[in-house]
């Protein structure tokens, strides 16, 4: 067994900047403790940073850390899978404390919704199968209308 912490900025991964929309940075707290079933993350968003529109291969847990989020989520109309339209069908607030389950192939964002403060996350990305790799799939998009392509 292996011990780690969420907090501090010790350990402070980079992440792609393709796959969000402002300075964001994570910590990944999986490798700290050797879990092999799900990787977990503590991200961090900054001033109103939030994820691009993605969808994974597995079930994601969110779990609201510090400040005010929120997670959305988006239904697909259309066949390409390079370019289609989309809808907002639910917003969901994470506040402190607050956990939520995002089922796999959900079409979806999340992060900060406050443009002057930080906002945290743990995720939990479950394996789809044991030892089988986590897939997220990332689409640049309007988040309101249209996706335009895989990032």
């Amino acid at each position: 067994m292996k011990k780690s912490n969420i907090l501090g900025t010790g350990d402070k991964r980079s992440v792609n900047p393709d796959w969000f929309t402002g300075k964001t940075w994570m910590k990944v707290l999986s490798e700290k403790i050797k879990s092999k079933d799900q990787d977990i993350y503590h991200v961090h968003f900054e001033k109103g940073s939030r994820t691009k529109l993605h969808q994974h291969n597995g079930n994601q847990v969110l779990i609201g850390i510090k400040g005010k989020g929120s997670l959305e989520i988006f239904k697909k109309y259309g066949t390409s899978k390079t370019n289609f339209k989309i809808k907002k069908i639910k917003r969901i607030s994470l506040n402190e404390g607050d956990i939520v389950h995002v089922p796999a192939k959900i079409l979806h964002t999340h992060g900060s919704t406050d443009k002057k403060k930080e906002f945290s996350h743990i995720a939990i990305n479950i394996l789809p199968k044991k030892n089988s790799p986590y897939k997220t799939e990332w689409y640049e998009s309007d988040f309101k209308n249209i996706v335009t392509e895989i990032i």
